[in-house]
């Protein structure tokens, strides 16, 4: 691509959206036809969002054809946050102006949004054949890429746009994360030195660099994260994310009062952007206890999809889940792919258009579906992570942990399938998610007190599952995993009905792509030396002891469990 970007381009490139979407306001403005798509798109750039619903609207019933007003339209939806109705009127627009580049533009943009990889990637393709070496193309592609796995094609794209385009510190830290999930981590490192080079405040750089967990932080680095911390103009991202970096580099150096506190910091400020209410879960919890009897599935034998693929490991974040799952997916038999979003994704659906879960349809709209419901929706789900799977193998892993609110579902629309729990000592899980940034998906990691009452419901509620279909779900104790890895490498196996494979114990030798935070940590060998790293925080992990009760005495056992 030759010249200059336009403004709206260098904006999003340089990360600064709020400022992109009014440059494209701005260049709608300038391009308008008439007056009346002028006036909609002034109050548009003006924030005056309302107006310029009414405005675009009474042009669009007009002119139900014109492209210009169709792309106005979508902004305008789009800028409210409803993508799909922003998605409808860029096809409608582009089936009558399939050149009109800035709405293929903006429709690649709301199909990403949704979630529409595939699509996405068919649109940032066509564009980048138009627009060839075109750096935001080639980067929402890189971005759609990752989504479904295709990390090598990924890295390939941001490296394009930083050889045209050095100067832009996220797509170094892009471009980290997938050499990063790449076990590239000689290269990942340098690319977020770079980023924070670059930007030396880009607070998700250092917090990258820092959750490799095999790199240890400098006394330098350490003190250019204070420095910015210090400053009074620092955006709350940038900055729960070097509390939790400098966190990690004080728990390395020793200094574990300054390492909670800086964790106990970053967390406030995590929270107050991403509330959490408790009693969503516990509520869950009672609904699930109160439907799923024995009888319940007695009733529905032989219901859902019989395809045997999919293994499911669940329980909570920092479980030791992305182990188990090296471990599978070592096996000559079973591919690893991702924290798949398309259970929850049908379980909401199922759910309703409620606000909250608690006020949908789901789970109790379970004992109203037919067989042939059932069956549709466990196709549903294997069709949606299709994409994920690479190699042919027979059976893949979705190690989404969440999923373990939806065990009935799984036993309901996929019976064969394998459910895996993943479990840790309550304390040292807790910490370790508490001391763990995660951008989307866990805001119950923000508080001690929230992360034991969501480890209590968890505990629950798989309590519940093991006497209502004893024997369907597979328990992986990550202490005794550690102690004696073969004896439960072959259970496990044998529970997944694989046979035993040696490689299955070298899991750290398989150069597979892994997203999670324990990414760098599954490359190398069982170690036992963080068993009870929680120990050295104990004086200051009151809520979260106080709140998990006798789980903590009674572990690997449970009152639940015992029910």
């Amino acid at each position: 691509m030759s010249g200059e970007l336009a403004e709206a381009d260098r904006l999003r490139l340089d990360g600064d959206l709020a400022g992109a979407a009014l440059a494209v306001a701005r260049q709608i403005q300038a391009s308008a036809p008439d007056p009346e798509l002028a006036a909609a798109a002034q109050a548009l750039v003006e924030g005056r969002l309302a107006e310029a619903h009414g405005l675009a609207r009474a042009a669009l019933e007009r002119r139900p054809d014109d492209p210009a007003a169709l792309r106005l339209f979508a902004e305008v939806a789009a800028r409210a946050g409803r993508d799909n109705d922003a998605e409808a009127l860029l096809a409608r627009a582009l089936a009558i102006a399939p050149g009109f580049t800035a709405a293929r533009f903006a429709y690649a943009l709301a199909l990403h949004q949704q979630g529409k990889t595939a699509q996405t990637i068919a649109e940032a393709e066509r564009l980048l054949r138009e627009t060839p070496g075109h750096p935001l193309y080639l980067q929402l592609g890189a971005a759609a890429r990752m989504r479904v796995g295709d990390y090598a094609a990924s890295a390939d794209a941001y490296r394009a746009v930083l050889d045209a385009h050095p100067e832009l510190a996220l797509t170094w830290m892009a471009y980290g994360h997938a050499l990063k999930t790449l076990g590239r981590q000689a290269e990942a490192v340098g690319a977020y030195r770079q980023a924070v080079k670059l930007r030396p405040a880009l607070g998700e750089a250092w917090w990258s660099l820092a959750n490799l967990k095999t790199v240890a932080l400098s006394a330098d680095d350490a003190a250019a994260m204070a420095a910015e911390l210090a400053r009074g103009d620092l955006p709350d991202e940038d900055r729960f994310h070097l509390q939790f970096a400098l966190g990690k580099a004080m728990e390395d150096d020793g200094r574990d009062a300054d390492a909670f506190g800086l964790y106990a910091q970053a967390n406030a400020l995590r929270r107050k952007s991403q509330p959490y209410d408790p009693w969503e879960l516990a509520g869950h919890v009672a609904r699930c206890k109160a439907l799923f009897a024995p009888s319940f599935f007695a009733a529905r034998a032989g219901c859902g999809s019989p395809a045997p693929d999919p293994i499911f490991i669940v329980g909570l974040p920092r479980s030791g889940s992305t182990l188990i799952e090296q471990i599978l997916a070592s096996h000559s038999q079973v591919e690893g792919t991702q924290e798949l979003p398309d259970l929850d994704a049908i379980a909401w659906r199922l759910g309703g258009a409620a606000a909250r879960p608690s006020e949908g349809a789901y789970p109790d709209i379970l004992a109203a579906l037919s067989p042939a419901e059932f069956a549709a929706l466990g196709a549903e789900y294997l069709a949606r992570a299709r994409p994920h799977r690479k190699e042919g193998s027979p059976f893949f892993i979705d190690k989404l942990p969440n999923n373990f609110a939806h065990v009935a579902l799984i036993q309901l629309i996929l019976p064969n399938a394998k459910i895996i729990d993943a479990r840790r000592h309550p304390v040292a899980c807790g910490f370790s998610a508490f001391r763990q940034h995660f951008a989307v998906g866990q805001a119950f990691t923000y508080d001690l007190a929230d992360l034991a009452s969501y480890y209590r419901d968890y505990a629950e509620l798989m309590a519940h599952f093991d006497a209502v279909l004893p024997g369907r779900v597979h328990r992986v104790i990550y202490e005794r995993l550690v102690a004696d890895p073969e004896a439960q490498v072959r259970r496990l196996l044998a529970y997944c009905g694989l046979p035993f494979e040696a490689g299955c114990l070298r899991f750290y030798e398989n150069e597979r792509a892994v997203r999670t935070a324990s990414s760098e940590q599954v490359r190398r060998p069982i170690f036992t030396e963080g068993l009870d790293h929680w120990r050295r925080f104990e004086p200051w992990l009151g809520p979260l002891i106080d709140g998990l009760g006798n789980l903590v005495t009674a572990y690997p056992d449970s009152p639940e469990m015992r029910q």
